[in-house]
């Protein structure tokens, strides 16, 4: 499956959070009271509006789907060179700003 815009990741993403939530036969309300949020909170999810990144970990966590959250941003890692590119890159740097010679 290859999706080229973020409106059709989430399209994906909100049906799949729907159907997800249907197969374990739980209602918004009852996912909004184990998550700690509100029930319009978990509608405006499953319709692709937007809410904060929090009720989104929460929600996945009430469906059991914490170990996708937990890889989505994890670093590849596949030589020495990479870990090595890692380690460094993960101490605060600085961008310099590009200067135009003319």
């Amino acid at each position: 499956m290859n999706l080229s815009t973020s409106s059709e990741i989430v399209k994906l993403l909100c049906s799949r959070l729907r159907t997800e939530r249907l197969a374990q036969e739980m209602t918004q309300a009852e996912v909004a009271a184990r998550a700690g949020i509100g029930i319009n909170t978990v509608s405006n999810l499953e319709a692709g509006r937007s809410v904060v990144f929090d009720s989104v970990v929460r929600v996945a966590m009430v469906l059991g789907h914490v170990g996708e959250l937990e890889n989505l941003f994890k670093p590849r890692l596949d030589s020495l060179d990479d870990i090595r590119r890692y380690e460094h890159g993960t101490q605060r740097q600085r961008i310099r700003k590009k200067t135009h010679n003319a």
